[in-house]
C-alpha cells in the first residue's frame, strides 16, 4: 500500500484546510486510516483515525471540535477536514494505513505517507 499525502500549504490563523490521503496498490476499504502530524522539534503525534467504514472515529484532544475525517472508499482516499486553524497546528502532517479495522492512538499502523506540510501564519 501506498499513501499520498495533499493538500498542506500556508494559511493564516483562523482559516480551513482540508488534506486528503490517497492511497492506492491496493483497497484500504478495510483498513482504519489515520492521521498524525509532527511539528519541528517535537515528536510525531495522533491526529485522527477513521474505522474501515467510518462508523467510527477518534480525536486527539488538540484536534476535537476543530476537524473531522471521513473516507471515501470508492475513492480510496481519507480526508482531514481542519478548521480553526492555530499556529500550533504548524507540522507535518502523516496519514496512516492500520493492518485493523479499526485503530486509535496506539493502533497497529503499518502504513504510512510521506506527509504534507501545513504552516499557519499569525
Amino acid at each position: 500500500v501506498q499513501l499520498q499525502a495533499s493538500g498542506g500549504g500556508l494559511v493564516q490563523v483562523g482559516d480551513s484546510l482540508r488534506l486528503s490521503c490517497a492511497a492506492s496498490g491496493r483497497t484500504v476499504s478495510n483498513n482504519a486510516m489515520g492521521w498524525f502530524r509532527q511539528a519541528p522539534g517535537r515528536e510525531r503525534e495522533f491526529v485522527s483515525s477513521i474505522s474501515w467504514n467510518g462508523g467510527r472515529t477518534s480525536y486527539a484532544d488538540s484536534m476535537k471540535g476543530r476537524s473531522t475525517i471521513t473516507r471515501d472508499n470508492a475513492k480510496n482516499t481519507a480526508y482531514l477536514q481542519m478548521n480553526s486553524l492555530k499556529a500550533e497546528d504548524t507540522a507535518v502532517y502523516y496519514c496512516a494505513a492500520s493492518i485493523d479495522s479499526y485503530s486509535g492512538v496506539s493502533g497497529r499502523w503499518r502504513y504510512w505517507g510521506r506527509g504534507t506540510l501545513v504552516t499557519v501564519s499569525s
